[in-house]
Order: structure tokens, then sequence, then C-alpha cells
């Protein structure tokens, strides 16, 4: 009968449990780096918050802190756990009196409530909370717990400490593929690590599967089962996240550049990822407002056809035409006199509030408007041009000021 670690899926069995074998995170857990130098301090923090994508190692990292510390380790998840499971592991500490880390996956799915019963457990010390979590903290976690918190920002996973990881496991006897190793290319494990785009996890469930798929007569993993293991390459986008944002923030910033293949390349990524054609095309219209403006007013009519596009064929026909917007956008002469003139008379009309109408400029369509001399003396411009320019068209308090909303220069 197989034991409770043989029988694990291949990325728990191989998990490192020292930072001798962890891989990646140099940043926060190399020499001389933030987490390692409070580890040789033999400190630790009330509380950590752990940020980064799937499969980047929180999880890994935690436990390797009570390894070394010498905590108790309670892992509980955001996703099922209960006040009563938080109950549990401090009633346990406060019954044991030995200091214990209460690892909260996806710290993120608590709410308010939940979050602020962890508040008094962390003030006093009771646990050493640490959190992880693949969305921005700033935005999910609450401010109380996040400002007794440190923050340590995880990294994608490189495709040279995947190959390593991946390497490992094929080669680890107890729990890894080291009793009966497949033949693999180096070219193989090379591609095994780029299509888990940083996910450790994503890597070794590939590896298992393919391993598993293999020709007991050549034990070899070749490039077709590979494929056959991973059908789609998944992309990381999360349409309410962080990533959403910092992805149309990438696609705006590479077009007002005028970089063609970056504009290409993030309106892409939306598309590869699922994102709503609709979104995608209302913020390049904007866009073709904001940033190109009067400098080029085909950008306008072109991103209005666009979304008519979008509405009219969707997913997948649109992805051409999307395209074909960001480059074009990105190729234009760029103008935003038009936006700053937008915010400029915005902030304008928030100082000077409701200035009334000049009475040349009112309708009078009653007797009684006419008496009070709305319209009177109004230059009509199709007979009166050069008259009309100079008649006053802005409220009293503007007139005879040089509010200069819209910044003429030449072209």
């Amino acid at each position: 009968m197989l034991n409770n670690k043989q029988s694990q899926p291949l990325a728990n069995k191989i998990r490192p449990t020292d930072l001798s074998t962890y891989q990646g995170q140099e940043d926060i857990v190399g020499d001389n780096k933030p987490l390692r130098k409070l580890l040789s301090k033999n400190l630790l923090p009330i509380s950590i918050i752990f940020w980064g994508p799937p499969g980047s190692g929180k999880t890994t990292l935690a436990k390797i802190l009570a390894n070394m510390k010498g905590y108790d380790f309670v892992e509980l998840s955001a996703v099922n756990a209960k006040k009563a499971d938080i109950t549990a592991a401090i009633n346990k500490q406060q019954l044991t009196r030995k200091r214990t880390i209460l690892f909260l996956d996806e710290i993120h799915r608590f709410n308010k409530a939940q979050q602020d019963a962890l508040l008094p457990h962390v003030e006093k010390g009771t646990i050493t909370l640490i959190g992880a979590t693949t969305e921005n903290p700033s935005f999910e976690v609450n401010s109380a717990l996040l400002s007794r918190s440190q923050v340590f920002i995880l990294k994608p996973l490189t495709t040279a400490n995947l190959t390593q990881i991946i390497t490992n496991a094929i080669n680890n006897k107890e729990l890894g593929l080291g009793n009966n190793p497949p033949t693999i290319t180096k070219e193989n494990i090379t591609l095994i690590a780029k299509l888990a785009n940083g996910d450790a996890r994503s890597a070794l469930n590939i590896l298992e599967l393919a391993n598993s798929l293999r020709d007991n007569k050549s034990n070899e993993i070749t490039k077709d089962i590979i494929k056959t293991a991973i059908q789609t390459q998944t992309i990381r986008y999360d349409k309410n996240g962080e990533e959403h944002y910092n992805i149309i923030s990438a696609l705006h910033k590479s077009m007002r550049d005028s970089d063609i293949e970056a504009s290409i390349y993030w309106c892409s990524r939306m598309i590869v990822a699922g994102e709503d054609p609709k979104y995608i095309v209302r913020r390049m219209i904007r866009f073709a407002s904001e940033d190109i403006g009067n400098a080029d007013t085909n950008a306008l009519t072109l991103a209005i056809n666009t979304k008519h596009t979008v509405e009219f064929l969707g997913y997948p026909e649109c992805d051409t035409a999307l395209v074909q917007l960001a480059i074009y956008l990105a190729k234009a002469k760029k103008d935003n006199r038009a936006y700053l003139a937008s915010k400029k008379t915005k902030q304008l009309i928030k100082e000077t509030g409701n200035l009334q109408v000049p009475l040349v400029m009112r309708n009078a369509p009653t007797k009684l408007m006419k008496d009070l001399n709305y319209g009177k003396d109004y230059k009509y411009a199709h007979t009166n041009q050069e008259e009309s320019k100079n008649q006053q068209h802005l409220p009293d308090e503007l007139h005879a000021k040089d509010i200069n909303l819209y910044e003429e220069k030449e072209d």
C-alpha cells in the first residue's frame, strides 16, 4: 500500500523543505535580501503577505519558514475556512504554548469581518499570520491588517528555475520519478518549462501526466506526448483583477508611444485570454479621442467602425479588426489638446460654479424674454462674420480673462 506522501501529486511530494532547494525569488530570500536578513536575526514579522502568481512558491516558502523557525504550521484555505477553524488554531496554540504560523491561502477571499477577526490575535502575537494571495493586497486586504503586515512580492518563476525544478523531479529517487526515470531531452524539459508559464505546479503537473502517457518500451517523453499532456497553454489574466488593468494600461501606453509591435502584443494578450472585445474597443475609442484627437480624425472614425465590427462579428472573427485598430492608433500622429482642454474646463467649472449665460447668447422665444433683452444685439455669423467673432460668448466672470482652455500650436 502506498503511504500518504507517495500517493500525493508530484508537485506536493517533491516540495522543498529548506531554502537550499527552493527555486526562484532571489529578490526575497537571496543573500542579504529582506526575508533572509530577518531569518538570520531570528525574526519574523507578526504578519506576512506573500503576493504572487500561482505556482510561484508562496505555500512552499511559508512551510520552509515554519520548519526553519520551529513553528507549528496550520494551513487553511480562505475558500472554505470558517471562523471556527481560526478559533481552533488559536485554541491549539494556547493549549500547546508553541509558536504557530497560521497560513491562510487565498486570503483575499476572506471578507472584511473575517479579516478583522484575525487582528486581535495578530496584534497579541498569539499567531504569526502568513497570508498568500494572487491579487493586489492593496485592493483585497483590509487596511488595518495590511498596515500590520510585511508584504513580499513573488515573481513568476523563470524558465531556468522551472527547468531545474523539472530536472530535480526526474532525478529524485525517493519522491520523484527517479525510481524509473523517463528519457527526456533538454529541449523537451525546456518546452515543459515554457508551457508552464512561470508556474512550478503547472510544470510538475505536465511532467507527471506526460510521464504517465509515455510508452513503456521506449521510456521516452516526446514532444508529442507533452503536447497531449497540455492541450492549451493557460494565459494568466484576471478580468476583474490587477492584471486586467495592467495589460490595458500597457496597450494604452504602447499605442501612445507609437510602438506598433508592443501594441499588437498587448492587444492580442487580451484577445487570447478571452477579454470582452467590447471592453477592448471601448478603451481604444477613448484613446482615439484622448491621445490622437484632431491630429488624425480618421482614428476615431475607424475606432467607431471597429466597435460595429466587434458587435456584428464577435469572437473569433473580430480579432483581426481589433489588431488592425491597435496598429492604426499606434501609427497615428498624437495630439492630446482636446483631452487637456476637457480636464482644464472641468476644473474651471468646479472652481467657478454655475455662471450665467450672457444675455446676448440667450434665445428669446417669448415677449417677456425679449423685454429682458435676451438675445439683444446678437450678431448672426453668416451675415456678420467679423462682428460675430468679437461678441461676448462666455459668462461675464470669464469674458475678460485669458482662460486659454485650448492650447493652439502649429501642426
